[in-house]
Formats: structure tokens, C-alpha cells, sequence
């Protein structure tokens, strides 16, 4: 591949020369030797101006340009590194407040938990007293309904008995003998009832 480019290169660097040496005997003034001087000078102001004005015009205003892009580029990068760092401590400081906002609020309803607890245990603990004065009570009035249920029960047998003897007989009978009898009657019938 190498060999064949070089082949072709030799091959118009002939076509080249020859056609160098036609042309100057045809007459182009460029490759005439006696032109050689003016076409150099010419060439020199020519590239002198255009190296002046590339110099001192053109080129400083892409310096300047290059220079800006450059300084607003590493300012562009030192300010996105700064609001890395501040985005990093605000979410630092977020995650922290995160985590302390959780535990305040995980301490809370513990609290509040325990709170609960003892104030339902408090409110327990008061109702089985409640409970307790309440069944105290009334086993209390059950017993003294117990006790004197005999007399009460006596006294209203001798009175209904009385009675029912008036309005079967048409007499009045002594309320002692019915009393005496009704006595008699609960002696005997009294244990099975009262459980003395």
C-alpha cells in the first residue's frame, strides 16, 4: 500500500516538473525567474499585512474571547463545586433532621405509650375498687336483708294472715295467737329458707 502511494507520488511529481517547464516556455510569468524578485516582494508585503492584522487584530480578539470562555468556564465550575458542597450540607443537615425529627417523634409516642398505660391502669385500678365498695355493699345489704328477713316476713304473715281470718270468719281474731302461730310455723320452716 505504502509502495504503491509513494509510485503514484514520483508518478505526478514527473507530470508536475514537466508541465512547470511547458508552461514557462509558453509564457506564464509565475514560474519566469525575472518576475521572481517583484512576486517575493509582493508576497512578503502581503503576508506582512495579513500577519499584522491577524496579529494585532484578529487574533487578540480570540485571545480575549479563548480567555473569557476560559475564566467563565472554571468560574461556571468553581461555582457548580460550591452548590455541590452546599447541596451535600443541606442534605446532610435534611438527613440529620430527618433522623432526629423520627427519634423526637419515636420518644413522643413512647411517652405518650407509657402515659396511657399508667393512666388506664390509674382508672383501673380505681374502677376495681369501685367494683369491690359496690359488691362490699351489697353483700352488706344482702346480709342485713338476710337478717331481718324473718321479722319482715313474720310481721307481714301475721298481718295478711289477720286479715284473710277477718274476711273468712267475719270475726277478729287476737294478733298474739297468729303471731304465736306463724312463730311456730318459721321455727320449723325457717332453716330450709334462711340457711341459720
Amino acid at each position: 500500500m505504502i509502495k504503491k502511494i509513494f509510485n503514484q507520488l514520483v508518478f505526478f511529481n514527473f507530470l508536475f516538473i514537466g508541465k512547470v517547464f511547458a508552461a514557462e516556455s509558453g509564457g506564464m510569468p509565475q514560474l519566469n525567474p525575472e518576475f521572481w524578485v517583484s512576486q517575493i516582494f509582493w508576497l512578503v508585503i502581503t503576508f506582512g499585512i495579513l500577519y499584522v492584522v491577524l496579529s494585532k487584530l484578529i487574533l487578540p480578539k480570540i485571545s480575549a474571547n479563548l480567555e473569557s470562555r476560559k475564566s467563565q468556564i472554571s468560574d461556571n465550575i468553581e461555582a457548580a463545586d460550591k452548590q455541590r458542597e452546599e447541596s451535600e450540607k443541606k442534605l446532610n443537615e435534611y438527613d440529620l433532621i430527618i433522623t432526629k425529627s423520627k427519634t423526637e417523634a419515636k420518644n413522643i409516642f413512647n411517652q405518650a405509650r407509657e402515659k396511657a398505660l399508667k393512666d388506664i391502669n390509674v382508672k383501673r385500678d380505681i374502677l376495681d375498687k369501685q367494683i369491690e365498695d359496690e359488691i362490699k355493699r351489697v353483700e352488706d345489704e344482702i346480709h342485713l336483708l338476710r337478717k331481718d328477713a324473718p321479722v319482715k316476713i313474720n310481721k307481714i304473715a301475721i298481718e295478711t294472715s289477720g286479715e284473710l281470718v277477718q274476711k273468712l270468719i267475719g270475726a277478729e281474731i287476737n294478733n298474739s295467737s297468729i303471731s304465736a302461730i306463724v312463730d311456730d310455723l318459721s321455727k320449723k320452716n325457717g332453716d330450709k329458707y334462711y340457711g341459720n
